[in-house]
């Protein structure tokens, strides 16, 4: 047998080969097909980090054309596969855009699930009833307490910087805060009223009960997503791209024709949609952000250009979390008060009962 690599870097070939139970056609279709129904994208990327270097490349191929063919079967099994590998037609610049397309698609989606999530949060505080009605509470309750004072007791709207401080507003004897009775109000409200909580009322204590502000975990998520550090991603996604288009055309610029397709026209259909549709949907969320931000009326912080999705999203999470803990106290409360209720009544149908007795014959069967 005849070794041209070092032992070490010919054992991490042999546990590569050993772990494929793949053809070398196999691997030539996947590459130049840019398929991956029989060798996944795994595979390619421990194929392509694996591959022969410039300098054990020119030993091996030196081997092969300067060898008898006998000496050339003595050849070890991690040089012959690397040889072989070595002549898919441009295997490692196909298969470094290969990896990168995986790789920037990994990214474009995360960017994206980013941009949902902030979305959905904006979609919510802007639409939802739920949300509208707790926020007409807040601003009833607050023009009632001040109900003295002809300028705050007429009240058309409120800053939004109030919400994360509605728990420090407490009852004269302590026991409650502003925000336990907003919860509290919520939860009792007229069911002739039309409005969301009237749902609610219905489901109060049970399993239907559906929260009407957003979820606290999902409002302290979209509060983590930065404006700022997405348009750097893209920027940078962008740079990417420009250096993956081209390696495709060096690649297209090698390649026969009978090799060019299907790997040109995928590769350049990936390149022209998936940036410019990530930058457009990103556009249009900062509108639909600004929207948010204009429709509440809030100010950016002292010393900051613009409101930021920090600022605005955190002053909703404390308040969405200080009402959802109190809402499901509220719940719980009124789930006993039901059982208990069914219980009495229950207790009351028995004891109504009356148990028809007869007295019985002695004489009698």
């Amino acid at each position: 047998i005849i070794k041209l690599l070092d032992s070490k870097r010919s054992q991490a070939v042999a546990i590569l080969i050993s772990s494929l139970h793949l053809e070398m056609k196999d691997i030539q279709q996947a590459v130049l097909a840019v398929d991956h129904s029989v060798v996944d994208l795994e595979t390619v990327e421990a194929l392509y980090e694996n591959r022969a270097q410039p300098e054990e490349l020119e030993r091996i191929k030196k081997h092969y054309e300067t060898s008898e063919e006998e000496e050339v079967k003595l050849l070890d099994k991690p040089e012959q596969f690397l040889y072989e590998l070595s002549q898919i037609p441009d295997f490692e610049g196909r298969a470094h855009c290969i990896i990168f397309r995986s790789a920037f698609l990994d990214g474009i989606a995360l960017i994206q699930t980013k941009l949902n999530t902030v979305s959905s949060v904006c979609k919510a505080l802007l639409e939802s009833d739920g949300v509208m009605d707790v926020m007409g509470l807040v601003l009833a309750l607050g023009n009632h307490m001040n109900g003295g004072n002809r300028t705050r007791g007429q009240a058309d709207g409120f800053g939004l910087d109030i919400l994360p401080k509605l728990k420090d507003v407490k009852s004269r004897d302590n026991r409650i805060s502003l925000v336990d009775y907003v919860v509290s109000e919520a939860t009792f409200l007229n069911s002739y009223c039309y409005c969301a909580f009237f749902v609610f009322n219905q489901n109060a204590g049970t399993d239907n009960s559906m929260f009407p502000l957003p979820e606290p975990q999902d409002v302290f998520l979209a509060a983590q997503v930065k404006f700022d550090d997405l348009n750097r991603d893209l920027r940078q996604l962008g740079r990417d791209l420009t250096r993956c288009e081209k390696d495709v055309r060096n690649v297209c610029s090698v390649s026969l024709e009978e090799h060019l397709q299907p790997f040109k026209g995928k590769m350049e259909a990936f390149c022209l949609s998936v940036l410019s549709e990530s930058i457009q949907a990103f556009t249009l969320f900062n509108v639909f952000f600004q929207d948010l931000v204009l429709f509440f009326g809030l100010k950016p912080k002292t010393g900051e250009h613009e409101v930021t999705t920090g600022h605005l999203f955190m002053l909703w999470f404390e308040f969405c979390a200080d009402f959802k803990t109190r809402w499901k106290r509220e719940n719980k409360n009124i789930s006993t008060e039901r059982l208990k209720e069914a219980q009495l009544s229950v207790k009351r149908i028995t004891s109504e009962k009356k148990v028809e007795t007869r007295k019985i014959n002695p004489n009698s069967l």
